[in-house]
């Protein structure tokens, strides 16, 4: 009997890192309906927020906790708290309503973060992890600790860092990549390394968090699976601070279609992406690019003439997976100046005209003139290019 394939967890930080993001601040009733969403969509754990920042950022956390994470089987609902005591005890009263519920608790751990942003020694960071640690732990059995700039950390301290924090109590372990800095061959080796200095690295979850700075953030986190990460931290359209975070869509369609490079299950509702996507398009004040993975309008487009008689004759052609899977809705077809006869005769029998070989070739020189002088052709442009003598 085969054995089954290793769980990833997927840690949806779109309510924090995301609502970080210029443009993507979500009022309370917003990120209580993301959420519901998130729910939906079956991600595993929802960051809700940073409860410390406002009172409105701990009302909409709490309210979450209490809405969407109310069962034994709703996503554990995580709150996000610096290595103090007010920001610790704020996210344990956030998210107490939910069933499930996790502080996750950070401190830097590069040097460059330590002397010049926090202005602590390392000993300092390493007394105050086991402390604060220790701390959520007194309010949680399900702590995450992440050592923010991990890649650009001295691997000794780390490695020091972590087995700190593990000893304290932590359940699951982030090495982010906080300034998407890092290549795929150095997180992953990142790690592969730290999992085996570190006491117990064995009984603990570790996790990605790669920001796309270099555009590497969705490879990385793929890597880091691959290097022994059991959890990715992404977020819906890769929203985030600066450049953004892993897309959840990308690092989802990576697992589903290429199964066979990453053996990896989740629990993810695939057909709840497409939703997932036009709720955060709803709620913010820009959508993905035309071009962005999965869930950008022109992902399952083709304008192309050669793709589209590709496309026609079988979908496998030009599409790796089908909009379907992910709950998408495509317009396959887009006519345009690249479009060959074969496209402009499957849209116009689509609208009812079928015509013979002679008749299709005097309309597509009609076609051709038109697509040369506009950008976008409608379906009404296409049925005024047949003459009025040819029936419908």
């Amino acid at each position: 009997m085969s054995t089954p394939p290793e769980q990833v967890i997927f840690f949806d930080t779109t309510l924090r890192d995301g609502e970080q993001s210029p443009g993507c601040t979500m009022h309370h009733d917003e990120k209580v309906r993301f959420a519901h969403q998130l729910a939906l969509l079956n991600v595993d754990v929802i960051e809700a927020g940073f409860p410390i920042a406002s009172e409105g950022d701990f009302a909409a956390v709490n309210s979450i906790a209490h809405e969407v994470g109310r069962s034994g089987s709703s996503p554990r609902i995580a709150g996000l708290a610096r290595c103090r005591r007010e920001d610790i005890e704020a996210v344990a009263r956030a998210v107490l309503p939910a069933v499930k519920n996790r502080i996750h608790v950070f401190i830097a751990s590069s040097d460059l973060h330590l002397e010049v942003k926090l202005r602590i020694s390392r000993q300092q960071a390493l007394d105050q992890t086991g402390e604060m640690v220790a701390l959520a732990r007194t309010h949680s059995d399900d702590i995450e600790f992440s050592a923010e700039d991990a890649t650009r950390s001295d691997p000794d301290f780390l490695t020091q860092l972590v087995t700190v924090a593990i000893q304290a109590g932590a359940t699951t372990i982030n090495l982010p990549d906080t300034v998407g800095y890092s290549t795929p061959e150095e997180y992953r080796a990142m790690f592969e390394s730290i999992r085996q200095r570190v006491p117990a690295g064995d009984n603990i979850v570790w996790s990605t968090h790669c920001h796309d700075d270099l555009g590497l953030a969705t490879i990385n986190t793929m890597a880091g699976i691959q290097g022994g990460a059991r959890q990715v931290e992404v977020s819906m359209h890769g929203i985030g601070e600066r450049a953004g975070n892993a897309a959840l869509e990308e690092v989802a369609a990576i697992l589903a279609v290429r199964s066979d490079a990453y053996p990896y299950a989740n629990q993810l509702d695939m057909k709840q992406i497409g939703a997932t996507s036009k709720a955060l398009d709803e709620i913010i004040s820009f959508g993905p690019a035309p071009n962005k993975a999965v869930v950008g309008k022109n992902a399952f487009a083709h304008a192309s003439g050669i793709h589209q008689h590709g496309m026609l004759a079988n979908p496998k052609t030009y599409e790796i997976m089908t909009p379907s899977i992910f709950g998408v809705t495509a317009n396959t077809i887009v006519l345009g100046k690249h479009s060959g006869r074969r496209a402009l005769e499957h849209r116009l029998k689509e609208l009812g005209f079928t015509l013979n070989r002679e008749e299709l070739d005097e309309v597509y020189v009609r076609f051709t003139a038109l697509a040369d002088r506009k950008k976008s052709i409608y379906d009404q442009d296409v049925a005024a290019l047949v003459p009025q003598s040819l029936p419908a």
